[in-house]
């Protein structure tokens, strides 16, 4: 047998998304490139590693035995790369942080210095919905969770990063009674924000379009489609150049709270204090240098 560390990898994507267009464009290959390397792989046993079945890519018993013991390889292969910056006096492991869809606009910036500082710390973000970032700190798959609503029913500890204000933005400066409402998808932390509000002030309101993330909702308002909550944060350069406008609504913004959370008594690995710690030194600095605009917008 002689498969190489680059065949483990390829070949343990491919169990992964089951599918080898996907594992190509996730592994930043080409596909022929990843099928060749499949067959390369599988030409060294004499078992099937996968299977088709119509158009569908199957994991056989035995691949997936395989694809076990080669994930195990390329862990102990980067607890080497690990162990060998340890010994030369640098912070090395993962960082694992699930972040809602917005997050993206908070959370590099609490995080560049940091990696900055420690270049053996690899970063593992997933910016996703609020639903599978919760499921992701519920399942020990994420060190924190940046949200910014508290979820029910989990005990958590939290660092505060930065106030969440949400406008009611529109195309035009004025909201006519026809103007359509957008809202985020159901369990969206906007979402709920934007029915509490209508709910107190308005009355239920019809939903006459969802959609399921901030930049698609932002996009849809661009263009005319509606108007929307949505988070101060995210909306900066459209402000600017007069793209959105924020409409005058009574009792907004809607203010609440970015902040980065994990499970109550989970042990920390060294690599997540040092984030933590970082945090409660800069916090303020990185606030007043990359947010003051946004701190200071009175709407």
């Amino acid at each position: 047998m002689n498969y190489t560390l680059h065949q483990l990898q390829i070949f343990l994507k491919v169990i992964q998304t089951r599918s080898i267009t996907r594992a190509s464009e996730e592994l930043f290959l080409s596909q022929p490139a990843v099928s060749i390397q499949l067959k390369n792989f599988q030409d060294q046993f004499g078992i099937p590693l996968t299977e088709v079945i119509g158009r569908q890519l199957y994991i056989t018993d035995f691949g997936q035995e395989i694809g076990r013991i080669a994930e195990q390889v390329l862990l102990e292969i980067e607890n080497i790369n690990y162990k060998t910056k340890a010994y030369e006096g640098i912070m090395t492991g993962k960082l694992r942080i699930s972040a809602a869809s917005t997050g993206k606009y908070v959370i590099p910036y609490f995080l560049s210095g940091f990696l900055e500082k420690n270049t053996g710390i690899d970063l593992i973000l997933d910016v996703t919905n609020k639903s599978k970032v919760i499921e992701s700190l519920k399942n020990n798959e994420a060190d924190f969770a940046l949200v910014s609503v508290l979820p029910e029913k989990l005990s958590i500890e939290e660092e505060l990063l930065i106030e969440n204000k949400l406008y009611l933005v529109g195309k035009h400066i004025d909201r006519s009674e026809n103007t359509a409402l957008i809202y985020r998808e159901e369990g969206s932390a906007t979402r709920m924000a934007m029915e509490d509000y209508f709910e107190s002030t308005q009355g239920a309101q019809r939903k006459r379009m969802e959609l399921t993330s901030n930049e698609a909702v932002k996009q849809a308002v661009i263009a005319g489609l509606g108007a929307s909550i949505m988070p101060l944060i995210g909306i900066r350069n459209e402000l600017l150049n007069g793209q959105l406008h924020v409409l005058p609504s009574p009792n907004l913004p809607i203010i609440t709270n970015w902040r980065l959370i994990w499970t109550k008594g989970k042990k920390l690995s060294p690599v997540s204090l040092a984030f933590l710690n970082y945090l409660k030194m800069e916090k303020r600095n990185i606030q007043e240098t990359h947010f003051d605009w946004y701190l200071n917008y009175e709407g």
